[in-house]
């Protein structure tokens, strides 16, 4: 069967921060400094999902969905990150289990997206190696309670984008900006997830996944120069999180003056590279890059040309996921796993929003012509089901196929949730 879905993650659209036991997340941090969100919007509330996931649920049932990706927030399990275990915020995610089985909508549980409890953070985040085991503990806890009703189980979401915008920029929680020595983070959260899957399996996981955010690397002109910076780009943001999983190694990062990572050690890779039944691709627009104009990095964003833009300015490639897909098919061969579409979307304003049906119909296109090409592609999920708290920008950014009134809370379906509603009823 294949799955259609949409996405949502825990923070951007829960709310209730402070109810029934929660602790505190890096992003209830983050979002309450001045200056790091725009216009100082927080998730304290968002889409309030956490007291109207029955409205939710029932949108897309309505929308005749058969599966629903959402994201469980660390901290109402765990308030502190490890001990003591809150029966309340498993009981919520138990409720909301048992309203998507009841209306036949598969649960597809992400164990990660990026709310880490602030707790740990304070004792180093993903850079501390102990968090994996952590975050293994946390598997099992929620696994034990959910995994006989819940078949599909994806251990992290993007690792990338949270490593990147997260410990090396600083522009996403925990707003660190540490460049190049952000590396850890991502083998850690790699490890992370191989503990995860062990975890997962050995209370009762029937699928276990990673969802990646994975580009498309376009060279901005065949000079070897441009080649070679395409080439360091894609070590970084694809294949520093894929090549472990597939190939069991880490690419050569000697482009970024790293000759070796020296806080692997043995038996991680062992670890990490533990079988799949399913690789979750995120994917928004591919990336151009250029050969670098300083020494800070190997290359230079040189930017997409040429095409139209979302509301946030993102280029509308739909070929781009075609492209993906079947570079990851010719890269890893028969080691790649079955694909689902974990997130693809696009930020409009409106409800009546043409341009979103466009972009789907694009996407979705692109996904069928891969498949054609060979590409064992079994889901497709839109971010997202409804307007959320889209991380630094606030409130700013609307992807959600129903609109929602954040004065009121009142949602309504935009035409691209009626059109997806023909599109799957055929």
């Amino acid at each position: 069967m294949f799955l259609w879905g949409t996405a949502t993650a825990s923070y951007q659209i829960e709310g209730a921060v402070s109810e029934d036991g929660r602790g505190v997340s890096i992003w209830d941090t983050f979002s309450h400094e001045p200056g790091r969100v725009r216009d100082g919007h927080t998730g304290d509330v968002a889409c309030d999902h956490y007291h109207r996931w029955p409205e939710d649920v029932a949108l897309m049932a309505d929308a005749g969905l058969n599966a629903y990706r959402f994201s469980v927030a660390w901290p109402r399990i765990q308030p502190a990150g490890r001990g003591a275990v809150n029966q309340a915020g498993l009981d919520f995610y138990d409720r909301l289990v048992d309203g998507l089985c009841e209306k036949g909508i598969t649960p597809a549980l992400t164990l990660f997206h990026w709310d880490l409890p602030q707790a740990l953070e304070d004792e180093g985040g993903w850079l501390n190696r102990d968090t994996p085991r952590y975050f293994a503990d946390y598997a099992a806890i929620v696994a034990e309670r959910l995994a006989d009703r819940v078949p599909m189980w994806i251990t992290l979401n993007e690792p990338f984008v949270h490593m990147t915008f997260g410990y090396a920029l600083g522009a996403h929680a925990p707003g660190r900006t540490l460049f190049l020595d952000a590396l850890p983070v991502a083998h850690h959260q790699l490890l992370g997830h191989g503990l995860a899957v062990s975890a997962l399996r050995a209370n009762g996981a029937e699928q276990v996944l990673i969802t990646n955010n994975c580009t498309p690397v376009w060279p901005a002109s065949d000079a070897p120069e441009d080649l070679a910076a395409a080439e360091a780009y894609d070590a970084l943001h694809n294949r520093l999180f894929n090549d472990p999983l597939f190939v069991g190694s880490y690419p050569d990062f000697s482009a970024f003056g790293v000759e070796e990572l020296d806080f692997v050690r043995d038996g991680d890779l062992e670890t990490i590279g533990q079988p799949l039944d399913g690789l979750g691709i995120n994917y928004y627009n591919p990336t151009r890059i250029s050969a670098p104009s300083t020494d800070a990095l190997p290359f230079d964003d040189a930017g997409v040309t040429g095409y139209p833009t979302t509301a946030f300015g993102w280029p509308v490639v739909p070929d781009g996921l075609r492209e993906l897909l079947v570079s990851l098919k010719t890269r890893y061969g028969a080691a790649l796993p079955p694909v689902y579409i974990t997130e693809n979307g696009c930020s409009y304003e409106g409800i009546d929003d043409q341009e979103r049906i466009d972009y789907l119909d694009g996407h979705i296109a692109a996904v069928r012509q891969a498949q054609a090409e060979g590409v064992d592609v079994r889901g497709y999920f839109v971010w997202s089901l409804l307007d959320n708290f889209e991380w630094a920008e606030g409130y700013h950014q609307r992807f959600g196929l129903v609109h929602v009134d954040f004065a009121t809370q009142e949602r309504t379906p935009k035409a691209s949730y009626h059109w997806l509603k023909r599109l799957i009823a055929g």
